[in-house]
């Protein structure tokens, strides 16, 4: 068994973790889970390398691209390609962006977000109650971003994830993301700053896409009363103290789900990031209800 903090200034927030099968099978604890608990309650994320075999990785790379490929050809029904999550829906036509419900349709997904040990940090994050965005719930996704004309989807702006749910009490929650590719700026990469967890948030009253927030929305989200030092930019701007969080193939973010971050658009004409997201909440699964505010900027 082996677990590293990687302290370096290029690897904030990244955790080398080895976990062998034999190891999981027999219930073996992660050595630094203290440590990623830490820097998550302190910072909101953390990077887990080491975590996903590289076999499963690939198993979802090619049972993902399979079914995007149904979705454009019209064999899957349209649960799994809405396009709720575009701006320019009429592109969805020529390229998919998003598979909605993915985990229904790759075995090797629904296997990946529930590894033992990452089930392992996720509980130690949000508590043993944690139960997974599923097929009764918004369900997981998987996401293609490209820079190119047939697009719809190429970077998202600053918000937090409760900021789309402030109505449902299903909080404290998280976001996991595998990443299929590495990333930078020539493919896009995810910008956070580190802290803002501990922000109480305004939920999005004032927002670019001018979407109403509902009434029962609670007022603020975040672990302290503190208000942000700054307001939240409504598109793309420099936030004093962000830092890009890079990424290997194969490696897992685990956001928290009232962290300020958002994502860059590739430079490279021909960049691709793929990857897919999920999330786990805390409070009971009775309190869930749809609810989506589409409030960053694309």
């Amino acid at each position: 068994m082996r677990s590293t903090v990687l302290a370096t200034p290029a690897t904030f927030g990244v955790f080398e973790v080895g976990w062998t099968a034999a190891e999981a099978s027999a219930g073996a604890s992660l050595p630094a889970l203290a440590e990623i608990e830490e820097f998550y309650r302190a910072f909101g994320y953390v990077l887990l390398r080491g975590l996903v075999p590289e076999e499963l990785t690939t198993r979802m790379e090619t049972e993902c691209a399979a079914v995007q490929a149904d979705v454009l050809a019209g064999r899957l029904p349209e649960r799994y390609g809405s396009t709720k999550y575009l701006d320019a829906v009429e592109k969805a036509e020529k390229f998919v962006n998003y598979v909605e419900h993915v985990q229904e349709l790759s075995p090797a997904v629904l296997e990946t977000a529930t590894l033992p040990a990452l089930l392992m940090v996720i509980r130690r994050l949000i508590g043993d109650s944690a139960w997974l965005n599923g097929s009764a719930q918004a369900g997981v996704v998987y996401q293609d971003s490209r820079p190119g004309r047939e697009s719809g989807y190429t970077r998202i702006g600053w918000h937090s994830d409760w900021q789309a749910m402030p109505s449902v009490d299903i909080w404290p929650g998280l976001a996991f993301t595998f990443h299929l590719d590495a990333t930078s700026p020539a493919n896009g990469f995810l910008r956070v700053v580190p802290g803002s967890n501990n922000w109480a948030t305004p939920a999005p009253y004032r927002n670019v896409n001018s979407v109403e927030v509902p009434a029962d929305a609670r007022p603020a989200g975040g672990y302290t009363d503190t208000p942000p030092p700054v307001e939240m930019p409504l598109g793309f701007d420099k936030i004093p103290g962000e830092v890009p969080v890079y990424t290997e193939r194969g490696d897992v973010i685990l956001h928290d789900g009232y962290l300020w971050h958002s994502a860059s658009r590739a430079t490279d004409d021909d960049g691709v990031r793929r990857h897919v997201r999920g999330g786990y909440w805390s409070g009971p699964p009775a309190n869930y209800r749809p609810q989506f505010l589409k409030n960053a900027a694309r």
